[in-house]
């Protein structure tokens, strides 16, 4: 008998008692979704928003070049960077997963409209691997994507970038894997940390919000523009939230306004009125 069937003809009590402890199982990961890493045995989150990269740090690109991260940043675009590790089991891809859905769902496209960055924190990967996972999550998308590359360490660059940005990670010896947290960053076109998402899951509209941010000191999306205007984001949430004050505010301008012009037109009709009356009685003389 399958365990499907013998979950079948348990009694009830038993399995709301497994449903639970399914539901614990999974609440660990479902708890990534979009909430901040905290530190725990140098594993997490430490953010750093408002923090220059070093730009002069040197990665291997897929095609086995070595270049800084200078080339792809000062283009006037957003930079979207994830660290993560190709031989990662199972929450890498969980996140470059999320990360990929999202991106083919907004309407604007890597290369033309930002950059992204994914790099290797495992020093024994390579760039054969590196092209290998680029090929994969590149065949997922409807139309060629230009401005999606995939990196290697170099020297030991990624610790460093990873401390720069508040990556904090470590190798278990026990399992033989990386413990890290499922985040990725957004960074400005000068390379300041901007914003972190997090989880393995992505909303579409926060990272396209995440992009505009990033880049608003160069806005050229309208539209983005005025979506900063309606969202704010929250980070308790930590996402994009209708940012209703923006709407008060200026219903509050606009009440202000009407009030003054009806005092005003007030004004003018009873001034209008006594001049008549001064009419009036002029006439009567």
């Amino acid at each position: 008998m399958t365990l499907l069937h013998r979950l079948c003809w348990l009694p009830l009590r038993r399995v709301a008692l497994v449903n639970v402890l399914l539901y614990s199982l999974a609440f660990p990961v479902l708890a990534q979704v979009n909430t901040p890493v905290p530190m725990h045995d140098g594993v997490g989150v430490d953010e750093k928003a408002g923090n220059n990269i070093d730009l002069s740090l040197t990665f291997i690109n897929e095609a086995g070049q070595v270049v800084p991260l200078k080339q792809y940043f000062d283009l006037g675009k957003p930079v979207l960077l994830n660290l993560a590790y190709y031989r990662c089991p199972m929450l890498c891809s969980l996140v470059l997963n999320g990360q990929a859905d999202a991106m083919r769902k907004m309407p604007i496209h890597a290369g033309p409209d930002y950059t992204v960055l994914t790099i290797s924190i495992d020093p024994t990967e390579t760039a054969e691997l590196a092209r290998e996972k680029k090929a994969t999550y590149l065949s997922g998308f409807d139309k060629p994507v230009s401005g999606w590359s995939f990196f290697v360490d170099h020297n030991g660059n990624a610790k460093k970038l990873a401390e720069q940005v508040g990556f904090n990670y470590r190798y278990d010896t026990r399992i033989e894997q990386y413990s890290h947290a499922s985040v990725i960053m957004v960074l400005s076109p000068e390379g300041k940390v901007s914003r972190y998402l997090y989880g393995i899951q992505f909303k579409p509209l926060d990272l396209r919000l995440a992009l505009a941010e990033a880049r608003e000191e160069k806005f050229s999306f309208s539209t983005e523009q005025l979506l900063l205007l309606c969202y704010h984001f929250d980070p308790k949430a930590g996402s994009y939230v209708m940012f209703a004050m923006n709407f008060m505010r200026a219903g509050g301008v606009l009440v202000v306004l009407l009030i003054a012009w009806m005092i005003v037109r007030l004004r003018r009709m009873e001034k209008a009125r006594g001049t008549l009356s001064n009419q009036e009685l002029v006439g009567l003389r």
